[in-house]
């Protein structure tokens, strides 16, 4: 990874830079103005459900290469951190900037003393990071996905009787706005 690479906290100013970057990575579909993962992004802002402390950019000489945005998810009677959208720009993907966005998220949010963090995504790389299926662990799933693309990374706060539904933030409603 590139020793000038500083991860930080996004800052007022890093939105549309953000924007430009998830519209990037994850492409714009016809007829869209926006990436699906850039709506989202814009609906969990609206709503005020990002945790600014655990939302963070990937900085390189100042320009914003890498963003992973957290959100106030629940879990059957309490709180969970949903991960995602997680996003690299085209070009420096395969760098480790991305590993190094989710490792920052995990050990802030053990430091904050949540839980527990939830994603969906590939099981054979966020294995790495100590990601397991979530349904293994009592979580159900709010979406029609396999198991096994749905995980968790249980933290030191985690207790097993926090287990039970899962909910992401509203803004994850793929049919919404």
């Amino acid at each position: 990874m590139n020793p000038d690479l500083v991860i930080r906290r996004e800052l007022p100013g890093d939105e549309e830079p953000t924007r430009a970057l998830h519209d990037a990575a994850f492409g714009v579909p016809d007829g869209a103005a926006h990436s699906v993962e850039t709506r989202i992004l814009d609906r969990l802002r609206a709503a005020g459900d990002v945790l600014d402390s655990l939302t963070l950019v990937a900085d390189l000489h100042g320009e914003v290469v890498g963003h992973v945005v957290c959100s106030r998810a629940t879990m059957g009677e309490g709180p969970s951190v949903g991960l995602g959208p997680i996003a690299v720009a085209p070009e420096h993907q395969g760098e480790g900037i991305g590993s190094a966005l989710v490792a920052a998220v995990l050990v802030t949010a053990d430091q904050r003393r949540e839980p527990s963090v939830v994603l969906l995504g590939d099981p054979g790389w966020y294995a790495h990071f100590g990601f397991e299926t979530a349904a293994a662990h009592g979580i159900g799933s709010p979406g029609p996905w396999e198991d096994r693309f749905f995980l968790v990374r249980r933290l030191q706060a985690w207790r097993p009787e926090l287990a039970g539904p899962f909910a992401y933030a509203p803004a994850f409603d793929v049919t919404a706005g």
